[in-house]
Parts: C-alpha cells; sequence; structure tokens
C-alpha cells in the first residue's frame, strides 16, 4: 500500500512537471540538441512547476490551506514513523535512532502524538483565528499521524506493532490520508461552486 500510495504521489507530480514544460517557457525535449541543454529544460520546467505550487498554495482560502496541511504533515509523519521504527528494529539507527524508555517503560510514539495533537487543537479552539489555524494543522496532523500508527496496539493493548495484528494500524492511516484527500478535493469543489453560483464569502467575525 506504502509503494502504491508513494507512485501515486510521484506519478503526479510526474504529470504536472510534464504540463507545465509543454506550457511553460522551458524549450521542450525535441527542441533540444545536447544533453546540458536537456538538462538546462528539465531544471526550468521543475523551477515553474514549484512556483507554480507556491502560488497555487497562496491563492487558495486558508480553509483549503489548513486541509492540505493537515493532510501533508499527516502523510509524512506517518512516513517518517514507520521509516525510523524500521531503522530502530533493525539495529542500523547507529545509536542515534532508539527506543525511548523511561523508568524502563518504553514510551511509544502515540504518548508525545497525543500531546501535540492535543496541545494544537486546544490552541485552535482557544485562539479561534484562522489564519492560525492553517500553521496549526501541521501539528495536529503530525500528532494524528503518530497516534493513529500505533492503532492497532492501542486496540490490543498490545505491542502488536510488527505482527499480523498491527497491519490495521497501517490500514487505518491509510484510510486517514484518503479521507483527508478527499476532503481536502471536496473542500476546493464546494468554494469552485459557491462561487460560480453567487454566493458572498462569509464575512470574517
Amino acid at each position: 500500500m506504502g509503494v502504491l500510495a508513494l507512485a501515486a504521489a510521484l506519478g503526479t507530480a510526474s504529470v504536472e512537471v510534464a504540463r507545465v514544460w509543454r506550457r511553460g517557457s522551458a524549450e521542450l525535449p525535441t527542441e533540444t540538441e545536447t544533453p546540458t541543454e536537456l538538462l538546462g529544460a528539465a531544471g526550468t520546467a521543475t523551477l515553474e512547476t514549484i512556483q507554480v505550487v507556491r502560488e497555487g498554495y497562496r491563492s487558495v482560502s486558508e480553509r483549503e490551506n489548513a486541509v492540505f496541511n493537515l493532510l501533508a504533515a499527516f502523510t509524512v509523519t506517518f512516513g517518517l514513523a514507520r521509516a525510523t521504527t524500521a531503522l530502530i528494529r533493525s539495529g542500523k539507527g547507529q545509536g542515534i535512532l532508539r527506543d525511548f524508555v523511561i523508568a524502563e517503560k518504553r514510551v511509544h510514539h502515540f504518548v508525545p502524538g497525543i500531546v501535540v495533537a492535543l496541545a494544537a487543537g486546544g490552541t485552535s479552539i482557544s485562539s479561534r483565528s484562522k489564519e492560525l489555524d492553517r500553521w496549526l494543522a501541521l501539528p495536529f496532523g503530525a500528532g494524528a499521524a503518530l497516534i493513529l500508527d500505533e492503532a492497532a496496539l492501542l486496540l490490543e493493548m498490545d505491542d502488536v506493532y510488527w505482527t499480523e495484528e498491527g497491519v490495521l494500524s497501517l490500514q487505518v492511516s491509510f484510510a486517514t490520508i484518503a479521507m483527508l484527500a478527499a476532503g481536502a478535493l471536496a473542500v476546493r469543489l464546494l468554494r469552485r461552486g459557491e462561487t460560480r453560483v453567487g454566493l458572498s464569502p462569509v464575512p470574517a467575525p
């Protein structure tokens, strides 16, 4: 599932680079004569794609930004958590990556996840600032990923992270990523629909 998700992300990025390459200022591959010119054109297309992403991120609403930040933070943190735990289990952490132990009790990463998510959520509720919410979505998404990555452990009340029962954590996490992605698309679709039918934006409190 992880390989498929990574392949989908890389495929989306590749399609967008190709689209910008065709429509941007970079020479097309068929118009280049040397490998150096091809690399230069590819670099220009990549930079223009990054500019498109940045402008798109800036131009959407704060709510869309918040949903995107939540999705990005959740996905990246989930991947890093899995990679880190795999390195620790393999013994290849070089002494830097290792289990965190307090009073002979191993602290699982859902514990800091709960703290981070509660802190971000509590701050959001207290501040009621849309501008701040877009940034609070980052720690909230990261905390949620750390919690759901050990969903099986919490349900089984046993360390089943690397067992067959632990697959539940993967299923829950990938389902969450899919729902967040669908939510981000739905929010964008609805906002465009509101604009098309002439609805006025809700004034800020």
